[in-house]
């Protein structure tokens, strides 16, 4: 059964959003105020919506090819905006079920603002709420877009990865397969702690590594290095729990690469001081050089099969909210998954306001 539209939702398919019937100064009846690019059931995706989305995928391309020629740049853009509007539904759907399911995060997202907060040497949330509206960013929006990817990623969770099956014989068939790819020199898998001291002075470096030291015995006394380094590290992995992935003898600097080659897996360094502040490293996993036996990179396989398999199955999850969902699209704005007989936007121009007529006054006998 798809979603009926609410009776007051109803009367506003015409493509455009209009002013308050009590209309501010200086503004006109029937002024309108912004365009409607996508309907999803009783929501609307507006232009600024899908303007403010084209800007996020500019810079995210710009972040993570920051030194790519521009005409790569470009190509990249090109090749995923067509999927701009597709996603705003995307996420739109997955709000909507998530609350059908009656997920709250909001517990998550006090967390995660908590987390943000520390990470930014702020001293209150306050201070973090100035320093968002000085983005530009009204607070209550920052806020809801972190409910609204919370919501959507639970319901993910819930519905898409919690029922992918990945089997040993999957896993052991892939390994087979690979097996060139899982020969290799020597590695650490690491994740790290980071407390920085740039432009601090003595006392506060004082003051920081006292901190350092006093992380580094609550992980020692067996508290989750994960949840602290998101908790309290200051360096850019902190949202990903610390990981900092795999090296090699040659790529990390002297002082660390002596460091975690003698560290034994799932053990820490002492806290190390650097240019930049100080580290608290901890070998997640040790690699011997040459062929990699199965239990050491099982893990790994699962993940890159359960990568492989989330894609699709999370597009055919999507179509089904889809078929169950009234998605409509205006006429020169492509939905990109968009199902057969999908509903477009009917352009109908506003009625003018009409002038009433002035009643003549009545002759007196």
């Amino acid at each position: 059964m798809k979603r009926k539209i609410g009776f007051a939702v109803s009367l506003a398919l015409f493509g455009v959003a209009f002013a308050s019937p009590l209309p501010t100064a200086g503004q006109t009846k029937g002024t309108v105020v912004e365009e409607i690019v996508a309907r999803v059931n009783n929501e609307i995706i507006t232009l600024t919506d899908y303007k403010k989305a084209e800007d996020s995928l500019r810079d995210e391309i710009a972040r993570s090819c920051q030194n790519c020629p521009q005409d790569r740049i470009s190509q990249q853009y090109k090749d995923r905006e067509k999927d701009v509007l597709r996603d705003l539904i995307d996420q739109q759907l997955l709000v909507e079920r998530g609350k059908d399911m009656t997920i709250n995060v909001d517990t998550d997202v006090v967390k995660r603002l908590d987390d943000i907060r520390r990470q930014n040497n702020l001293a209150t949330m306050e201070d973090l709420e100035k320093a968002v509206e000085g983005t530009g960013v009204a607070w209550e929006d920052y806020k809801n877009q972190m409910k609204n990817s919370l919501l959507t990623q639970e319901v993910i969770r819930q519905q898409v990865g919690g029922r992918l099956d990945i089997p040993p014989d999957e896993v052991k068939k892939y390994y087979e397969a690979h097996k060139d790819q899982f020969n290799r020199p020597e590695q650490v898998e690491l994740g790290e702690i980071f407390l920085g001291t740039e432009g601090k002075s003595p006392d506060e470096m004082a003051a920081v590594r006292t901190k350092a030291e006093d992380l580094h015995n609550r992980v020692e006394k067996g508290e989750d290095f994960v949840e602290i380094a998101k908790r309290y590290s200051e360096g850019g992995t902190a949202k990903d729990g610390g990981d900092l992935g795999k090296f090699e003898r040659g790529q990390l600097a002297p002082q660390l690469e002596e460091a975690v080659f003698k560290v034994d897996k799932n053990h820490v360094t002492d806290v190390i001081q650097t240019k930049t502040g100080f580290e608290i490293l901890k070998v997640l996993d040790h690699f011997d050089a040459g062929l990699q036996p199965l239990d050491k990179v099982q893990g790994e396989i699962m993940n890159k099969l359960y990568q492989d398999k989330m894609e699709p199955a999370l597009r055919t999850y999507l179509a089904e909210l889809r078929e169950e969902s009234y998605v409509m699209v205006k006429p020169g704005y492509t939905d990109s998954a968009a199902i057969q007989g999908a509903s477009v936007i009917q352009e109908v121009p506003p009625t003018p306001d009409t002038p009433k007529k002035k009643k003549l006054p009545v002759p007196k006998a």
